[in-house]
């Protein structure tokens, strides 16, 4: 299967037969994900400006036994364009309009990068009802050390307004570590562009303090696993230190993207969690 993304590019699934869904937020927008399978629900959401498709090798793996959700943020991927909402606060509402539309069973919410923060907004505003387990996917949790400013002083937000093409050209190809086909380098990057400029610097400039994330990240109960490259081991190593419970994983040799760089890994971590889980309800 291959899914047409911004631009008439497409980004291939290989043997994946996701369906596309849809849904219309409470403020009216339509948003979009992807499904595949049957079994425990997994909701996987993706980072800043990418789409649902480039999780998957996971949509691919993990369908043969669970039921998998690929979600398309408001102005991401294949949900459409918002005038608005680009805040923790409104993505969260929308992951949980997402489970209440396609009825899915308390899922296994696996974010990654930006979707990290939204998760923990997402619980921190709900709180454990209606998910199963948390997986975090190499971001900061607001624990220590925080990340240190660029030495450079480069600025992202900064780079995007000065040649915003150039930018996530950049940005795209440091997200892996591991040879990408053009093709599929390319649909990434069209996806990415289709967020409009200002959503994506909205989406950058979240103003909530980093405590507030790290007291999200504490104040669940439901199981939680921490998976990062090198960049966030000592927040990991902070986060095991003072919940044990929290299940922790640092990837070597990967770039952002670990889960496509090293998809046999991280297909295998996650499948690891999984099984130690209680049996849906």
């Amino acid at each position: 299967m291959r899914l047409l993304l911004a631009g008439g590019l497409a980004l291939s699934l290989s043997a994946a037969r996701a369906e596309d869904r849809y849904f219309t937020a409470s403020d009216g927008v339509r948003l979009h994900y992807l499904e595949q399978g049957a079994g425990r629900s997994l909701l996987f959401i993706p980072g800043w400006t990418m789409p649902a498709a480039i999780w998957a090798p996971q949509i691919e793996f993990f369908s043969q036994h669970y039921r998998v959700i690929a979600f398309d943020p408001r102005s991401q991927g294949m949900s459409a364009i918002a005038r608005s909402g680009h805040t923790p606060e409104r993505r969260a509402q929308d992951i949980r309009e997402l489970i209440s539309a396609a009825e899915v069973d308390p899922p296994v919410i696996v974010g990654w990068s930006l979707a990290v923060l939204e998760a923990l907004a997402y619980v921190e505003r709900y709180g454990d009802a209606h998910h199963a387990a948390l997986v975090l996917v190499d971001n900061s949790v607001g624990e220590e050390p925080a990340p240190k400013p660029s030495k450079s002083g480069y600025s992202l937000i900064a780079e995007l307004r000065k040649d915003r093409v150039a930018t996530v050209h950049q940005f795209v190809r440091s997200m892996y570590r591991t040879p990408q086909s053009a093709e599929y380098l390319q649909s990434i990057e069209q996806a990415s562009l289709h967020t409009p400029l200002q959503a994506s610097i909205d989406l950058l400039s979240y103003p909530w303090p980093r405590t507030r994330w790290r007291d999200a990240l504490y104040a669940t109960r439901r199981p939680v696993m921490y998976v990062v490259t090198p960049q966030f081991a000592l927040q990991a190593a902070a986060v095991n230190r003072k919940r044990t419970d929290i299940r922790t994983a640092v990837v070597e040799s990967v770039g952002h993207a670990l889960f496509v760089d090293d998809a046999a890994r991280f297909n295998s971590l996650l499948q690891q969690f999984i099984e130690t889980l209680p049996p849906p309800a």
